[in-house]
């Protein structure tokens, strides 16, 4: 499980910098690093369809990343109980009236589930 988090991670990043490395009307991050000098390597349209490209596959790697992780961290229904339900259950056993001594001349109250 901590591999794919691990890879979950390291696609996160790849995304985002891959994202922001792509021009857009403003230039993009592409830019700061000799965005005109890309041209040269990669043909006239290589950078734009390389890193489109590049962000299809990352998406689908991050989607797929994603579901596996939920389908791994799912527990069965029987046992499963949020931290807050495991909180309140240990509070119900645990509460000051099923602490205290009962106090002569007070009627008690009713229990939860008694009338």
């Amino acid at each position: 499980m901590g591999f794919l988090y691990f890879i979950h991670v390291l696609v996160c990043l790849l995304l985002i910098l891959v994202i922001l490395l792509q021009s857009s009307k403003g230039g993009g991050l592409a830019g700061v690093f000799g965005g005109s000098d890309w041209g040269g390597v990669f043909g006239g349209r290589g950078p734009a369809t390389l890193l489109s490209k590049a962000t299809i596959w990352l998406g689908i790697f991050f989607a797929l990343t994603s579901l596996s992780i939920a389908l791994f961290s799912v527990k069965s229904p029987a046992r499963a109980k949020s931290y807050l339900q495991q909180v309140v259950e240990k509070e119900k056993k645990a509460s000051p009236a099923n602490i205290l001594p009962a106090v002569p001349g007070v009627p008690e109250t009713p229990k939860e589930g008694q009338k």
